[in-house]
C-alpha cells in the first residue's frame, strides 16, 4: 500500500495548551480511516491540521509523498466537507458544484457537464436548478459532499457532517459516504465522535483522548483487542461493564470483588493476588439457571425495545443485552454467564490491557 497522509511527531500547542501530543499515523491511499474519541480529544485539530487550517507547532506531515508544513490550505489539494455544509445560498446546486472549477477558469460549459456528471455520482441529477433552501438537510450534506468531488482531491476530509441530520438520515447518509468513497477509490478522513459511524464506516478507526492516539487499527481488532480500559469502554455499545476484581490464590480464578466477591474461572493463569479489572460485554453476558451460573445479582430496570432487552443489576454496576424476550423484573435474582475467553483484564493501577502468557 502506498501512504497518503503521513504524520511523524506531530504537536500542536495553542499558548500552553497541548492540543496534539507526538501524533504518529501512516494514512494508506484509498483508505477509510476514522478519527473518533470525546468531545476535546484532538480529532478536529488533527483534521483540520492535514488541511492546512491548523499550523502543527513542529513535527511533518507529508501528503502524497510531499512536505506540507507551511504550505496554505489551497495548495493541499485536499477537499473538506464540514459540519455545516457551507454552501452558497444564492447559488443553484449546478453553480455551488462547479464554483471550485470556475474559480480556477475551467470553460462554462466544461465546468457544467463536470457538475452533471457528479450530481450523477451523488444523486442530485433532478435537483440542480434548485437553491439550498429547497433541499433537504440529507441533500444539502449531498452537494457539500458533491463540491468536494468535483476538485478530484488528494484526500476528503470529513468533520463531523452528519451532526445536524436526524437518525435515520444519519443512518442512510453513513451508508452513501461510505459507498461514494468505493466508488471513487478516494482516501477518506472522517471525524466523529460517534463510534458506531467510525466502527460502521471505516477501513481503519484511530481513538483518541487528551491529545494522543490510545489506539488505532481495523474496527474488529479494537473491539476484539482494546489496547486499554479507555478504548474498552468507548467501542462498543452498550459499553462495556468494568468490574473490580483480584486473581485468585490459584492463579486461575476470579474473585468480583465489585459484584460481591463471588468467583469464576478464568481459564488462564496469572499473578495471584493481582488488583485487576474485569470488562465483561453486555452482549456476551447471558442470563442462566442456578446451576451453570458464573455470578449471580439482582435486577434493577429491565428496558425492551421489541428486539433486544436491556437488563440491569440493582446498583448499576452491571447492564446485559439480550435478544430473546423475556418476563424478568426489577429485583429478580438472576444467574449470570460468560465465557471466559470473552472477558477482558486491566491492570487496576495502569488500565492497560493484561495479556496472558
Amino acid at each position: 500500500m502506498t501512504p497518503q497522509i503521513e504524520l511523524q511527531n506531530v504537536d500542536k500547542h495553542y499558548g500552553a495548551f497541548h492540543a496534539l501530543k507526538d501524533i504518529d499515523l501512516v494514512i494508506e491511499k484509498g483508505s477509510f480511516v476514522a478519527l473518533v474519541g470525546p468531545s476535546g480529544c484532538g480529532k478536529s485539530t488533527l483534521l483540520r491540521s492535514i488541511a492546512g487550517l491548523e499550523s502543527i507547532t513542529s513535527g511533518t506531515l507529508k501528503i502524497a509523498g510531499n512536505t506540507m508544513n507551511g504550505v496554505p490550505p489551497r495548495k493541499r489539494d485536499v477537499a473538506m466537507v464540514f459540519q455545516s455544509y457551507a454552501l452558497y445560498p444564492h447559488m443553484t446546486v449546478e453553480k455551488n458544484l462547479s464554483y471550485s472549477l470556475r474559480l480556477k477558469g475551467t470553460p462554462r460549459e466544461q465546468a457544467r457537464k463536470r457538475a452533471e456528471e457528479v450530481a450523477a455520482t451523488t444523486g442530485l441529477t433532478n435537483l440542480l436548478s434548485r437553491y439550498p433552501r429547497q433541499l433537504s438537510g440529507g441533500q444539502r450534506q449531498r452537494v457539500a459532499m458533491g463540491r468536494a468531488i468535483i476538485r478530484d482531491p488528494k484526500a476528503f476530509l470529513f468533520d463531523e457532517p452528519l451532526s445536524n441530520l436526524d437518525a435515520s438520515l444519519r443512518v442512510q447518509m453513513r451508508k452513501e459516504i461510505r459507498s461514494l468513497h468505493d466508488r471513487l477509490g478516494a482516501t477518506s478522513v472522517y471525524v466523529t465522535h460517534d463510534q458506531i459511524e467510525a466502527m460502521t464506516m471505516a477501513d481503519h478507526v484511530v481513538v483518541m483522548r487528551d491529545g494522543i492516539i490510545e489506539q488505532h487499527g481495523k474496527p474488529l481488532d479494537l473491539y476484539d483487542f482494546p489496547a486499554n480500559r479507555f478504548v474498552g469502554g468507548f467501542i462498543g455499545t452498550p459499553a462495556m461493564n468494568f468490574i473490580e476484581s483480584t486473581i485468585g490464590a490459584d492463579g486461575a480464578t476470579l474473585m468480583l470483588d465489585g459484584l460481591g466477591g463471588e468467583t469464576i474461572a478464568l481459564g488462564r493463569k496469572l499473578e495471584p493476588g493481582r488488583a485487576v479489572v474485569a470488562g465483561l460485554r453486555p452482549e456476551f453476558l447471558r442470563v442462566t439457571d442456578e446451576e451453570s451460573a458464573s455470578f449471580h445479582v439482582e435486577l434493577g430496570p429491565v428496558e425492551s425495545t421489541g428486539s433486544v432487552n436491556y437488563l440491569s443489576s440493582i446498583d448499576q454496576k452491571l447492564t446485559i443485552v439480550q435478544s430473546e424476550r423475556t418476563g424478568l423484573k426489577a429485583g429478580d435474582r438472576v444467574g449470570v454467564t460468560i465465557d471466559p475467553k470473552l472477558i477482558h483484564l486491566f491492570d487496576a493501577s495502569t488500565e492497560q490491557r493484561i495479556v496472558s502468557a
